[in-house]
């Protein structure tokens, strides 16, 4: 056992402060939407719907489900040595985000606009007056913390995505930093800029349904600044994919929580929400089958990680377009974005040195981008009376604000990170394995029957 010192104590103190804190605040009642009046002065201003507050309800858990999916899907296709590592790093944002959100990340998202790039951080510090605040100005049928609940479960995603840039060779204890930096700098500034009614990106009209400038642009463009950073592994030939059932069975998970992330984004069970669901779905389904077929005609065999990365990307495509495009468009957004990300993945992986063990930019960041521009092309006003004439000259500026403030804080971030605290795992370790060195903990998978003194022994595969 290690001797303690600040760096490794201190971010026990810090959650120590934050709970002793948390003691003092009072807690609020809850809204009573019969207690404010409208302009009428005499029915309610607001009317709670049970049907759209049991689908938000739903919602959530689906897109909570996510996260241990993704841990899945990034944990099977790394080598042995790093299962474990990378699926907490994924996992355990749902800890340090959670905490975050009540704190201040609310606050810094939704709270009181600061000329339009990012909320007053005292306006629901410590979740002050959300159970007892009026509802969302843009989700007047749901209570206010259910609202904040369903895009926490966003804000948790979201850093979790960039672990498959910088896996099996990134420390536990700086990508934890990380987490945070890159909650409170990065993605609360995009949410606020594209989903606040005062934000930049929506006083611009830039449409961005479920996330495709605030989640996957924001964790492609950090991803690919995290690659820079870090610097290639030391043995790249020796990694592959662990278990990739793990891969199918996260891809699957991820496919089934994603119609809560993008149909829930219509904030109702309405016409809306049925449309995003069946684009979601569609264009998922082009991908896959985009990507593998795609594989096969550059002269590779169909393949279970192709057909399951192709779905991925065509769910990240869809989801800035999800409730502004026609279902059979979703056809396209799928083909054209699973085509764009392998064709760079691949010339990425072997024409450049830049070491994106998952390919996240590749997915996420140009899959959100794809997904972002084709919204513009293809959004059609029958769907979605959002969209707007040249509304593709609107999403190509919003995309590239977002593309250039999501890359230079993250990089700077990283930077910083490594600055303070040892931002890579030593050779050693490296070599070692993430697993044991960051963890003392080792994958296994079921067991070997070995002979040993001629009686067969069962023994843990190593």
């Amino acid at each position: 056992m290690s001797k303690p010192t600040f760096k490794s104590v201190a971010p026990f103190l810090i959650l120590a402060g934050v709970a002793i804190a948390a003691i003092f605040i009072k807690p609020d009642a809850s809204f009573d939407p019969a207690s404010v009046l409208g302009a009428d002065g005499k029915s309610p201003k607001y009317v709670y719907n049970s049907g759209d507050i049991s689908w938000m309800l739903v919602s959530c858990a689906f897109v909570f489900l996510m996260t241990p999916a993704l841990a899945f899907f990034y944990g099977g296709m790394v080598g042995r040595k790093n299962v474990l590592s990378t699926m907490i790093k994924s996992t355990v944002a749902a800890g340090i985000i959670s905490v975050l959100w009540v704190v201040v990340q609310f606050s810094l998202c939704f709270g009181k606009s600061f000329h339009g790039f990012i909320g007053d951080p005292r306006t629901f510090l410590f979740f002050k007056g959300v159970m007892s605040g009026e509802p969302w100005s843009l989700a007047s049928t749901i209570p206010l913390p259910l609202f904040s609940f369903f895009q926490l479960m966003f804000a948790i995603i979201t850093p979790g995505l960039v672990v498959g840039a910088v896996a099996e060779r990134i420390r536990f204890t700086a990508y934890s930093l990380f987490i945070v930096l890159f909650g409170i700098l990065v993605y609360a500034p995009l949410a606020h800029m594209a989903w606040h009614p005062e934000g930049i990106m929506f006083k611009w009209g830039v449409l961005d349904f479920a996330g495709g400038t605030v989640v996957h642009i924001s964790a492609g463009m950090a991803a690919l600044a995290g690659a820079i950073v870090l610097k290639p592994r030391k043995s790249i030939t020796s990694a592959g994919p662990a278990n990739i059932p793990y891969v199918l069975i996260g891809t699957g998970l991820l496919w089934f929580g994603w119609f809560g992330f993008n149909a829930g984004s219509a904030v109702g069970a309405g016409s809306l929400g049925v449309y995003a669901f069946a684009t979601t779905n569609t264009a998922a389904a082009a991908a896959g089958l985009a990507w593998m077929f795609f594989d096969v005609l550059r002269g590779k065999k169909p393949s279970v990680l192709g057909f399951c990365i192709g779905a991925v990307v065509g769910l990240v495509a869809i989801t800035p377009a999800a409730g502004f495009v026609g279902v059979p468009q979703a056809i396209f957004i799928g083909f054209i974005a699973a085509i764009v990300s392998n064709f760079v993945a691949e010339f990425l992986k072997h024409k450049t040195k830049l070491d994106d063990p998952l390919d996240v930019f590749a997915c996420h960041g140009l899959g959100g981008i794809t997904g972002m521009l084709l919204t513009g092309a293809l959004g059609s006003k029958t769907v979605n009376g959002a969209v707007l004439d040249g509304q593709f000259l609107i999403q190509l500026k919003g995309m590239g604000l977002a593309v250039v403030y999501s890359f230079a804080v993250s990089f700077l971030i990283f930077k910083f990170i490594n600055f303070i605290v040892p931002l890579r795992v030593t050779e050693a370790e490296e070599a070692e394995g993430l697993d044991a060195s960051q963890h003392d903990e080792n994958y296994t998978q079921g067991t070997l029957l070995v002979q040993r003194e001629g009686v067969l022994v069962e023994e843990p595969v190593l």
